[in-house]
């Protein structure tokens, strides 16, 4: 078949157009049980509701940002990111939808694979959700819990592989930015490291099919000795045109 988009040839059984520069679904992306809404020039998915209020999250991710200025160990407490969004973010909705807008306390579980730390509680009025979130919203194959060997294999000496996919679930994670393409999107848990911030996977412009969750943060390059060496890409970007600038979708609690 050939994609309803750009034309160009899709190979057997592939989910997302292979043109680095259409790069779109080729099935329609579920809506999460909850619907949609729209709220403050955005439209959102509804992931829960509870006590008079509903967990939102963007449809689409609306843009693409830094995790972090700058090389250090840090936590969602401490990122520029929440800074953005609890800052510039929720101060671009009017008085009246900002009113709507219910602070909540999130805990910051540790990595569940590397056992680095998230950090302590925090007050958020907007953010961006957990790994723990994302399986509870978007389905749970228990691969976090039971985590599978892969390898090694021809192009890798190590045991585990870096990221939860190929699961049912991975067509609920992905998540396309206002042009249509799929893109990744951050998450607030820690990556591998203190440097590093896990996410949902994108266009990676490779083969596979995406909607996974990059649960070391960015890397993926590998050693000469064929091991994968987890670095800072995915907290810092160098440039606007830099490909691992992951997409943000914010969250937040809104009163019904």
């Amino acid at each position: 078949m050939n994609c309803p988009y750009c034309n160009t040839e899709v190979p057997a059984n592939r989910e997302i157009c292979p043109n680095n520069d259409c790069y779109r679904p080729l099935k329609p992306l579920p809506i999460p049980p909850g619907g949609k809404v729209q709220f403050g020039g955005y439209d959102w998915y509804v992931l829960d509701k509870q006590d008079g209020k509903m967990l939102l999250l963007t449809e689409r991710i609306i843009g693409r940002r830094a995790y972090h200025n700058r090389v250090e160990d840090i936590t969602w407490e401490t990122c520029d990111m929440r800074k953005y969004l609890n800052g510039e973010f929720y101060n671009s909705f009017n008085e009246t939808d900002r009113e709507r807008i219910v602070e909540v306390m999130n805990d910051n579980p540790a990595n569940p694979w590397y056992g680095t730390s998230g950090g302590n509680p925090t007050a958020d009025k907007i953010f961006l959700l957990s790994i723990a979130e994302v399986m509870k919203y978007f389905g749970d194959s228990g691969l976090c819990e039971n985590r599978p060997i892969e390898g090694p294999c021809d192009w890798c000496n190590d045991e585990y592989w870096p990221w939860l996919s190929g699961d049912e679930y991975d067509i609920n994670r992905r998540a396309v930015d206002n042009t249509g393409m799929v893109m990744s999107w951050r998450l607030r848990s820690p990556g591998a490291n203190g440097r590093c911030v896990a996410f949902v996977m994108g266009n990676c412009w490779d083969e596979f099919e995406h909607g996974g969750i990059g649960m070391a943060g960015g890397g993926g390059e590998l050693t000469p000795e064929k091991h994968f060496v987890f670095d800072n890409l995915d907290t810092l970007t160098i440039s606007d045109n830099d490909h691992n600038i992951n997409g943000v979708r914010p969250a937040l609690w809104l009163k019904d």
